[in-house]
This record gives structure tokens, C-alpha cells and sequence, in this order.
């Protein structure tokens, strides 16, 4: 099987502002046009973590999603991050798994974060999904869910987890040991992007972004500035030590009730 070579883009975002945030990511994408499989960008990666839902939201034909075709074709990778999406009368912090053709995948964050008031502007996403690219399954996951280990649970066989968040600095110490345990009871690849500076609330933000084997190793971190992690992952390293440490037979079988 084919390593899968990422990027993931650690960034401060210009509150609220669109065009400032896809200008600045455009440029930090371009140089890795042929050099990666998969980019990923932040929660919100156009606005923030905003509640200001609806002057901010747009339809799935609105601009951002045609940025994002136009940044996956001209990288020849997929391109992941969240924004803020609206359907039919309601608003969704939606992330979208671009491909360079042009197809794409959504997912519809699960866990909304009730202490910010998220629940409150945006209705949460009901269904996990698999992402198959360059022969790995992929789940996507959204900031709050790291919180939730039922939620990533490896009952699909899939060989990486990402989370896309903005997590505040002042809870970073979860941030890096939930990255830490998703990765060592599921026994795959987890990717961890968060952003760095300060929001329109006055959060910090710490980054922190991290690639995490599938024993729980660190492989790359950042600290608190504007930063790419670039890394390839070894798929049949990950098979080997899923078949010599075959944990994950053993796991207990149910069903999540929506």
C-alpha cells in the first residue's frame, strides 16, 4: 500500500474575515503543489470559531467550496477544513473532504460545544463517515469530538483519524493527551491541526498541532506559531503492528443510538 504524505497547516485566523483567510492559506498551499496527498486547514478555517452563523454562512455552491476545488486541483491532493454551511434553513459546521476532481465528502460536526453555545445557531451532524483516499480509510473528525473516544471508535478498520479544531490554549493539556489515547486504542494515525494566536472573544490559542503514530508516538509537533507539518505515513508499518499487537479484535461490540 501506498504512504500517504500530509500537511497540516497551522495558522492564526483573521476573525470573521473571509477573503483574508483564503488568500493566506492560498499562499501557504501553492508550494506544495505535487508534494503532498493530503492538506489539512483548521475548524472554521475561513471565519473562526464564530456563533455569528448566519451572516457568515454559506450554500454548498457558495465561494469557499469553490476555493477549496480550485486549491485540490491545483495541488493534485485533497484538500479538509470546516466552515460554516447552510441547508435548507439551517446552519452546520460542516468539514469537506475536497478531491481533486472535484468530488467531495462532508461531514457535519457531532459534538457541538454547549460551553461556547455552538448548539445554539448550529444543528449538529447526525453520521460518522469514512473517507477512502490513496487506499487508506480516513475518518474526519471536528474539534469537540476528540472528547468523545465512542465517537472515533475503530470499528470501520480505518487507518486515520484527523480532528480540525480551535482549541483554546487554556485547555491544551487535554488537547494533547485525547490526541494521545485516539491514537493508542485505535490503533492508527491521528492528526491533530489547531490554530495559534488570539480570536475575536479574546481566546489564545496555543497550536499544538501534532501527528501521533498508531503506538501513541509523537511524530511532529508545533508549538504557537504559523507552521506546516509535513510527514509521510507508513501504512504497512501500521498493519504490522495491528497484526503483532492485535488489540483491536478484542474490542467490546455495540451500537451507537442516535
Amino acid at each position: 500500500m501506498k504512504n500517504l504524505r500530509i500537511s497540516l497547516l497551522q495558522a492564526a485566523l483573521h476573525w470573521e474575515q473571509k477573503q483574508a483567510n483564503l488568500n493566506a492559506f492560498a499562499a501557504r498551499i501553492e508550494p506544495l503543489t505535487g508534494k503532498t496527498d493530503l492538506i489539512l486547514l483548521p475548524e472554521m478555517f475561513n471565519t473562526g470559531f464564530s456563533m455569528n452563523a448566519a451572516p457568515l454562512a454559506e450554500p454548498m455552491e457558495g465561494p469557499t467550496m469553490t476555493w477549496l476545488a480550485q486549491q485540490a486541483e491545483l495541488t493534485g491532493a485533497a484538500v479538509a477544513g470546516s466552515f460554516i454551511a447552510e441547508e435548507n434553513g439551517r446552519y452546520f459546521n460542516r468539514l469537506v473532504f475536497m478531491q481533486p476532481d472535484g468530488r467531495y465528502h462532508t461531514y457535519d460536526k457531532r459534538h457541538l460545544f454547549t460551553l461556547a453555545g455552538e448548539h445554539e445557531p448550529f444543528t449538529a451532524g447526525k453520521n460518522r463517515i469514512i473517507v477512502e483516499w490513496k487506499g487508506w480509510k480516513i475518518l474526519p473528525q471536528v474539534c469537540y469530538d476528540l472528547r468523545f473516544p465512542v465517537w472515533s471508535r475503530n470499528t470501520d478498520n480505518y487507518d486515520l483519524a484527523f480532528y480540525v479544531a480551535n482549541w483554546p490554549d487554556r485547555r491544551s493539556h487535554h488537547w494533547r493527551t485525547l490526541l494521545t489515547a485516539r491514537a493508542i486504542e485505535n490503533q492508527a494515525y491521528t492528526l491533530g491541526l489547531n490554530i495559534v494566536g488570539k480570536d475575536g472573544n479574546g481566546l489564545d490559542y496555543a497550536g499544538d498541532s501534532a501527528v501521533t503514530d498508531y503506538s501513541g508516538q509523537t511524530l511532529a509537533r508545533l508549538s504557537y506559531l504559523e507552521e506546516t507539518i509535513q510527514a509521510t505515513l507508513d501504512y504497512d508499518r501500521q498493519q504490522e503492528y495491528r497484526k503483532r499487537l492485535a488489540f483491536l479484535a478484542d474490542q467490546d461490540e455495540f451500537r451507537i443510538n442516535l
